[in-house]
């Protein structure tokens, strides 16, 4: 898996990048198909704007973006709604072969 981090605006402290690493290492277990992610942090006027897109197999793409005063904050909430997404993925693509009875 393949992590690429991009900032907008500011410089990105070597915590924060060891934090998004360890967050966006989260994600492979809700769906252990992933095959690249995109981080972008960008700094606004007051806020500042996660964005992360999900790479994983046959064409498959999830993005979650989130704006919040703080970037750990916005990092945390991103990084919930990918864990949501992919976990109903993964979900629907098992239960798509054997349907309720």
């Amino acid at each position: 898996m393949q992590v690429v981090i991009t900032a907008r605006h500011f410089d990105l402290t070597p915590e924060m990048k060891d934090r998004i690493e360890s967050k966006a290492s989260r994600l492979l277990k809700h769906y252990n198909r992933v095959q690249q992610i995109n981080v972008v942090v960008e700094k606004q006027a007051a806020a500042f704007t996660v964005e992360m897109i999900v790479n994983a197999e046959h064409k498959t793409e999830f993005v979650a973006k989130v704006a919040d005063g703080e970037a750990y904050a916005a990092l945390d909430s991103v990084v919930d709604k990918l864990e949501r997404q992919l976990s109903d993925h993964k979900e629907r693509f098992r239960n798509r072969k054997h349907p309720p009875q």
